[in-house]
């Protein structure tokens, strides 16, 4: 399956994943926003409950234009402890546009 891009306009809109399990240490995405726009990560349980640390609230907002930018959420960016086990990843945009996220590290 392929796609091109995750888009969402200055009134928002949000994508969750479906369970996967990933390896790495950190959460690496591809976008461009507008100056007002942003993107929150959230990594959630395979029911759809926010991690502990990993909540939206948690998560520093993205904004800018980059291919390799890590997710920090307040903690840090080191997702190591949940590698291996299943999580759903919810992305809240406005105004942006994913091209591509990766697990990495």
């Amino acid at each position: 399956m392929a796609w091109q891009s995750l888009q969402a306009d200055y009134d928002g809109g949000e994508w969750v994943s479906k369970s996967l399990a990933f390896t790495g240490k950190e959460l690496s995405l591809n976008f461009a926003t507008s100056a007002g726009g942003s993107i929150r990560v959230e990594l959630q349980d395979s029911e759809g409950t926010a991690l502990p640390g990993f909540a939206l609230a948690d998560c520093r907002e993205v904004i800018g234009n980059e291919i390799d930018r890590r997710v920090r959420w307040r903690s840090g960016s080191d997702v190591s402890a949940l590698a291996g086990h299943p999580v759903r990843i919810r992305m809240r945009m406005k105004d942006a546009d994913l091209y591509s996220f990766r697990f990495e590290g």
